[in-house]
């Protein structure tokens, strides 16, 4: 007892000290006596006016989550008479001012973050709060902006930094070049992602941080070049909590180890209050619970159905348990508001709460209802109303409706002010433009053939020195005659009779041995032709040669490049081509004339990642006609059908078929085409070989809001 009292005497202290210098301050310092909050356009102009001049704008920094601005007025009291205000003009919802020993901070409570400007103006600081774009608007918990940014500016990072708070949080601070930078923060997993629009990094700050050694949940702090964007990445470990403000041009994320609820104190194995030492014998339940309450300086209220004694023998147990453990025993529990615990039996709590509840419903079904009108921005209005009114989760009450007027795409909703709240919060995140992505596609074919061919002529003829043929020998078939062109002279050839003796003139009878292997034309092109002839003196033996050969080379490259603009999770397609028709038997007998599509086709399903990627369910297809069959024109298909992550802007190959063909062909004399050396007289050698190559490469890149894609 008597630490307590000399507890309360130092409060006394202490109060008395704060009233006096609190005193003193009014007496001597500066204060505010007007706040005044007007819209002008799409912009909130806020006009705060103190009692005598300000010499510079007071400083300021603002918080993402909640939104809020803060300005510090130093030797400045609060000479409005109230404390807090209601404003709800555009993006202000209201203001706090709190007055402190040496300065009054001013708070302005914002339902999403703006950019804003600070300007004096005599006894009066001048706020303008710019008009909230739409794009701003993000699910709650996933993107905080803390601006968007100019998009015809350039910005830069100047420094990235890394300090230990007092308290053991980890607290990186960036220095940016002006107050106008656009700034996107979301926890990704156990990251931190910042996002710096149109900003700039230099080369010696493109790096990353290792950070562990100053016992923080911090663990490292990465920076690099994203694009047009910069993108620091805070790696944290364990339970943490974060906080980001941005002071003038210095932007702060502080990141601390999560602390518990005090409001989860009923939760069981979870305790985390100081230890304390419980030894009674039969003591009443109200007296131990008097004694927790000055051990801990909670204000407990125990209800007058709390009674009973108990016997407690507790060593070094946390507060929050030994408590626990007295209402267990005595079938008690406890409800938590602020810093005062309601004590209470259990079957009276739900009593309570239960009365609660049906008064509340009561109230509801008898309160008076209200109706408000939607202007939809990018929804449709019907499919709004659709979602309100949905039968398996309705979010109106049971008097509640919702009206739609299409033509100038309004939602007209009629229901109580409770429910008209959570209806205006709704349609504020799902109101919203949805992000556009623009996927480019290249199909390259690529081929390459090469063919060769290499053939031979040879013939041995022999003929009597006046030009005539010796009869034949009985039995002996007739001779045969070449046809040819040998070193420009022609050569007329018949075939004789088995009964002819008699050769005509002009004739060169074979002798017998006859290669008559040349080489195939190739490309609608005749093979080159060398050729020879071997005769005596005497002219009646002759020896014809001739060597054809031909080669071809080809190589070709095709190139389709289909694209296509989408929104985010809606399916695009666009094709180009040609329908060939065919004939197709109808369940009559008669025939009747159908279409089938050989065409480039892109189909394709976008979905942007909460990190900026993007997911992609594909389906490209590339079909040309090919031969004529007698069931009608066969079509050569080229079909890729796959679902991939890409990086925004990056270059993906999502499939590719290699075909290569080598193929020889010998044709030949038997034995002779073997022989070494002269074979090559008797045989013909055909050679050729192909490559076809498809590739498909995609490129995604998410579209800007102010960009125009031409």
């Amino acid at each position: 007892m008597t630490t307590m009292k000399r507890l309360t005497q130092l409060g006394a202290v202490l109060t008395v000290w704060l009233l006096g210098a609190g005193l003193a301050l009014a007496q001597a310092g500066n204060s505010i006596e007007g706040f005044d909050a007007a819209q002008q356009g799409g912009n909130v102009v806020i006009r705060i006016t103190t009692k005598e001049p300000l010499k510079a704008v007071p400083p300021s920094f603002t918080v993402a989550n909640p939104a809020r601005i803060v300005f510090d007025f130093a030797n400045t009291t609060n000479g409005l008479g109230r404390s807090s205000q209601d404003v709800g003009q555009g993006e202000l919802r209201s203001m706090n001012l709190v007055q402190g020993s040496d300065r009054t901070r001013l708070v302005l409570n914002l339902r999403r973050s703006v950019a804003h400007e600070v300007a004096l103006d005599g006894r009066s600081i001048v706020v303008t709060l710019s008009a909230a774009s739409a794009a701003a608007t993000t699910p709650a918990g996933q993107v905080a902006h803390f601006a968007e940014g100019k998009a015809d500016a350039k910005h830069a990072i100047r420094e990235v930094d890394f300090r230990r708070g007092s308290a053991g949080e980890g607290r990186i601070m960036i220095d940016l070049t002006d107050t106008t930078t656009g700034i996107d923060i979301r926890q990704q997993g156990q990251n931190i992602v910042i996002e710096f629009l149109k900003t700039t990094l230099p080369e010696n700050l493109r790096r990353r941080l290792d950070v562990i050694d100053f016992a923080t949940p911090v663990q490292t702090v990465s920076a690099f070049q994203q694009g047009e964007n910069v993108r620091v990445v805070i790696e944290a470990k364990g339970q943490w909590e974060h906080n980001a403000y941005q002071s003038d041009t210095q932007f702060v994320v502080e990141v601390k180890a999560a602390t518990q609820d005090p409001s989860r104190l009923s939760q069981r194995g979870r305790y985390s209050g100081e230890k304390l030492s419980l030894n009674f014998q039969n003591v009443e339940v109200r007296a131990v619970l008097n004694v927790i309450a000055d051990f801990t300086d909670l204000n407990i209220i125990t209800s007058d159905t709390v009674g009973g004694s108990i016997t407690l023998r507790l060593k070094d147990v946390p507060w929050d348990q030994a408590l626990d453990i007295i209402l267990q025993t005595r079938g008690l529990d406890m409800r938590k508001s602020g810093n005062v615990i309601w004590i209470a039996p259990r079957e009276e709590l739900a009593t309570r709460e239960k009365l609660a509840l049906e008064a509340q419903t009561q109230i509801n079904e008898l309160e008076q209802t209200r109706t408000e009108s939607f202007q939809m921005n990018y929804q449709k209005a019907a499919d709004v109303q659709k979602l309100l009114t949905d039968a398996s989760q309705r979010m109106l009450s049971k008097r509640g409706s919702a009206v739609v007027d299409a033509r100038t795409n309004t939602l007209f909703v009629q229901d109580t002010p409770s429910r008209l709240v959570e209806v205006r919060k709704l349609i504020a995140k799902i109101d919203v433009p949805v992000r556009q992505v623009m996927i480019e596609a290249r199909i390259v074919e690529a081929d390459e053939n090469f063919n060769k061919n290499l053939g031979a002529k040879l013939g041995y003829n022999r003929v009597s020195q006046n030009g005539m043929q010796t009869p034949l020998l009985k039995g002996q078939s007739a001779p045969r005659y070449a046809i040819g062109s040998t070193m420009g002279n022609t050569y007329s050839s018949a075939i004789q009779g088995a009964d002819s003796s008699v050769t005509p003139a002009g004739a060169v009878p074979n002798g017998g041995l006859l290669s008559n292997l040349p080489a195939a034309g190739l490309n609608a092109f005749n093979p080159g032709v060398f050729s020879f002839i071997l005769f005596n003196s005497a002219m009646t033996q002759f020896l014809n040669m001739e060597i054809s050969a031909l080669e071809a080379d080809g190589k070709g490259k095709t190139i389709s490049s289909p694209r296509v603009l989408t929104a985010d999770g809606v399916e695009a397609l666009i094709e180009q081509g040609q329908e060939i028709p065919y004939q197709q038997a109808t369940s009559s007998g008669a025939t009747s004339v159908s279409f089938r599509k050989a065409t480039l086709s892109l189909k394709v399903k976008p979905q942007i990642t909460p990190d900026g990627n993007i997911i992609m369910t594909l389906d490209v297809n590339k079909d040309e006609p090919g031969a004529v069959t007698p069931g009608g024109v066969a079509i050569n298909t080229k079909h890729v059908k796959t679902e991939v992550l890409v990086e925004n802007g990056g270059t993906v190959v999502i499939g590719g078929i290699f075909e290569q063909r080598d193929r020889t062909d010998i044709t030949r004399v038997p034995f002779f085409g073997d022989l070494p050396y002269i074979g090559f007289l008797f045989k013909n050698n055909t050679t050729s070989t192909s490559k076809t190559e498809l590739l498909v490469f995609l490129t995604p890149r998410v579209v800007h809001e102010r960009l125009t894609v031409r």
